[in-house]
């Protein structure tokens, strides 16, 4: 048998010394904590009868460089070696033990007593065979995810494959969805409705008609924006810029005297004093509005105005401040949410950003940006499947002419000019569409 005294800055540098030195059938017999690190006393060939005899005569085996320490009196029996092919359950074991045999050391004479007798909470080495088990059982869950995909992409060109076959027109439709960049859900439940007998030259020109028809508007007109209305949104979508036009047309309407700006916006630098700027510039005054009470007290003084315009500040869906905007509009019940929402965002990002914003019941959605957005079929998309009424669009940075009334067929004939690209081939189309029709 052969011990050997290892000492390590902590537990896991020791453990991989005791493997690299003695390998994986190597007994830990003991662990402490010293000033220098860990030690730990392993041993291989081990022998039970040997450490029992050495116990008993009261002459315990010394390590190597070492001089024999007095026996103490009492030693538990040391645990038995660790078999090649042992399971981790028998290594736990043997580290019990070592943890008692540990325990009941005691400390050198010139080591300084340590507050803490605990031995550290350090993983036992794995046996290779747990790890090889482990390895396997991985490379198998990649392999069945692999298969798993596979058949899921044969399922998913078999399926539209099929459809093509039985159904070629609504096929099409689906095609000139995908094209418009129409999202896959809204696009299934948009052909749901088509009827059951078409012509071809309805499945060519049903897409713009089906998408203009779902796309709900307000209706509401820039000469006549009466009332009291927040702009809410996530930040960056051009709030500001936004309410800068609504308050131009108001006041080219209305007269400076009917119409006032209030600024909740108190996070982000400048946003204050930019709609400052654009008030001074339009001659208007901007009411600061710090909290709920605040912002009831200054619609109390300005419920006289026929235009109120409030600007709020960016927030994203994550962001805890959301829940102080819901706070914040607490108790006026006459204010009317409309969320504002960037054409050229992504529309996960858009549709996370509406889900965000339900809460405060945006009565309708303004859609900025329309000239930076490369596909206006995402935003269409999130309109649609939340129901989302529109009130305007805006296109560019000028105040106040780049605004207007929101217009369905001019917003899906602008979509179907913006998309000059060819029709997605077959593989993007089952990608899409595949396994839903599978599961139709």
């Amino acid at each position: 048998m052969k011990i050997k005294r290892f000492v390590a800055a902590d537990m896991r540098q020791a453990m991989r010394e005791v493997r690299e030195e003695q390998g994986p059938e190597a007994v830990i017999l003991s662990t402490r904590r010293l000033d220098e690190g860990i030690e730990v006393i392993a041993a291989i060939d081990y022998d039970e009868s040997l450490v029992r005899e050495a116990a008993r005569h009261g002459a315990p085996l010394a390590l190597p460089g070492e001089p024999v320490a007095a026996a103490p009196a009492e030693m538990p029996p040391p645990p038995a070696p660790l078999p090649a092919a042992a399971p981790a359950a028998t290594s736990a074991t043997a580290k019990a033990v070592a943890k008692k045999i540990a325990a009941r050391t005691p400390p050198a004479p010139d080591a300084a007593p340590s507050p803490s007798a605990a031995v550290p909470a350090e993983p036992v080495p794995m046996h290779p065979l747990m790890e090889r088990a482990m390895q396997d059982t991985a490379r198998m869950r990649a392999e069945l995810a692999s298969m798993r995909e596979m058949l899921e992409v044969q399922l998913s060109s078999l399926a539209w494959n099929d459809m093509e076959r039985r159904q070629p027109l609504r096929a099409r439709v689906l095609r000139e969805m995908t094209r418009l960049g129409i999202e896959p859900d809204v696009a299934r439940q948009l052909v749901s409705a088509l009827p059951a007998q078409i012509n071809a030259e309805q499945a060519r020109y049903l897409p713009l008609g089906m998408l203009s028809r779902s796309l709900a508007v307000s209706g509401r007109n820039l000469s006549d924006d009466q009332g009291v209305t927040a702009l809410i949104g996530p930040t960056g979508v051009g709030k500001t810029t936004t309410i800068a036009k609504l308050a131009a047309r108001a006041v080219l309407h209305r007269g400076v005297e009917q119409v006032a700006l209030v600024s909740t916006d108190h996070y982000r630098i400048g946003a204050a004093a930019q709609l400052e700027h654009y008030g001074r510039l339009l001659g208007i005054r901007v009411y600061p509005a710090y909290d709920a009470q605040s912002l009831r007290k200054v619609l109390e003084l300005l419920r006289d105005r026929h235009t109120v315009l409030i600007d709020t500040a960016g927030v994203a869906g994550g962001d805890p401040r959301l829940a102080q905007q819901l706070e914040l509009f607490s108790g006026t019940g006459e204010v009317r949410a409309s969320l504002v929402l960037a054409a050229n965002t992504q529309s996960r990002s858009l549709d996370e950003a509406v889900r965000a914003y339900l809460p405060l019941k945006p009565a309708a959605c303004i859609l900025t940006k329309l000239d930076e957005a490369p596909s206006l079929g995402g935003a269409l998309s999130v309109l649609i499947r939340h129901r989302l009424p529109l009130d305007y669009t805006t296109d560019g940075q000028r105040v106040p002419e780049d605004i207007a009334m929101a217009d369905a067929r001019v917003l899906v004939c602008r979509t179907a000019q913006a998309q000059k690209n060819q029709l997605p081939d077959d593989e993007q189309m089952a990608e899409r569409f595949g396994l839903a029709v599978a599961g139709a």
